[in-house]
């Protein structure tokens, strides 16, 4: 519809390739998602847990006895226990041990887990970024300057096809469009003085309107004026003399 040529084989592997990759795609935000999900269930469990040991600490916390204050509860490191025994603390963590690594960006602290985007489950055209479906795609037919050439013949001319109409020589530099119904090529000077007086296809005799008259999209020539619309994207630094 955007008036780009394809070759049919190639365009239907395309599509057949894209979809194969976003259903993969789907079935990889589909397990992320469920994983995220029973996280969330995790930290609610844990969370609840929490409250439960708290509450526990908070009750245990309350003396039924009465405190001996002649007794320490808690021994220091290098007394003797009461059979003669020393006492020591257990073997201290290194600070080392716990500090994420600030050389790996997966390590550091502001690391999280690249997160999947849910893909978009439409097929998009190679040329123009837009959504593309195969009953999208309409059979362009061009006329040959002479039948009577087989296909090796026709490739070593310089003017291969005409217009189906005008029999005009078709070229890079001509403006062309096609006819959706019969799918035929003609030059735009061709449908601008004649099939729109009329809008009727000149082959299959079908009435026209304005979608059904596609300009083909033209290739990039050596020369400026070739009419493709070329356009910086990205603004570079440039040496100046």
């Amino acid at each position: 519809p955007d008036g780009y040529l394809y070759e049919k084989q190639a365009i239907l592997e395309y599509i057949l390739h894209q979809k194969t990759e976003i259903a993969k795609k789907m079935k990889a935000y589909e397990k992320q998602k469920q994983a995220l999900k029973s996280n969330n269930q995790l930290e609610s469990k844990s969370e609840e847990r929490q409250k439960v040991e708290r509450f526990k600490t908070s009750e245990n916390s309350i003396v039924s006895k009465p405190i001996n204050p002649f007794t320490s509860g808690q021994k220091k490191d290098g007394e003797v226990s009461s059979s003669g025994e020393p006492v020591s603390a257990g073997p201290a963590t290194t600070s080392s041990q716990n500090l994420p690594s600030f050389w790996i960006p997966s390590l550091t602290p502001e690391a999280k887990p690249a997160l999947l985007k849910k893909p978009s489950k439409a097929v998009l055209c190679p040329m123009s970024g837009r959504p593309i479906k195969m009953n999208d795609l309409i059979p362009v037919r061009f006329t040959p300057l002479d039948p009577s050439l087989d296909r090796v013949a026709l490739l070593n001319r310089q003017e291969r096809y005409v217009c189906a109409v005008t029999r005009d020589a078709l070229g890079n530099s001509i403006p062309c469009a096609v006819l959706r119904p019969s799918g035929t090529v003609v030059t735009q000077e061709c449908v601008e003085k004649l099939i729109k007086k009329d809008m009727i296809d000149p082959v299959s005799g079908d009435e026209l309107t304005d979608k059904d008259i596609i300009p083909l999209q033209r290739g990039g020539t050596g020369f400026a004026g070739s009419g493709v619309d070329l356009r910086a994207k990205e603004a570079r630094p440039v040496m100046q003399a």
